[in-house]
């Protein structure tokens, strides 16, 4: 799983409506896989990333790359773009779970895939 996609999950579980967001990792073992740099695409894709839950992620994660607060020039500093990169697009979070940190709900990871799956006494 990329941190690009951790950075959309947030618990489901029925009445986790509070502080539900961004899913702590536990026990995670990440991979860097190179992808394809594509500046276009990392621009567009600032305004949609909550950068300090991100960063907080990142950090969690042993990758101190990012600072702390965006570029005022981001969507032209490709050097900044090339960083943003290699932590949400080459970063997989490969086995682990992730924890709510409301309701300590936990979401298993096997093989880069996240189970977001609630039993049906969680809906």
């Amino acid at each position: 799983m990329r941190l690009i996609t951790h950075n959309m999950l947030q618990c489901h579980v029925k009445n986790c409506n509070t502080n539900n967001f961004p899913l702590r990792f536990e026990d995670a073992q990440v991979e860097l896989i190179e992808a394809e740099f594509n500046p276009d695409f990392m621009a567009n894709v600032l305004n949609k990333l909550d950068w300090d839950a991100l960063r907080n992620t990142a950090i969690q994660l042993g990758i101190n790359t990012l600072p702390e607060d965006i570029p005022e020039n981001a969507e032209e500093n490709e050097e900044f773009l090339k960083v943003l990169h290699a932590v949400i697009l080459e970063t997989h979070v490969q086995q682990g779970q992730m924890i709510c940190p409301n309701c300590k709900h936990v979401y298993k990871i096997k093989d880069g895939i996240p189970n977001m799956l609630l039993a049906e006494h969680e809906i």
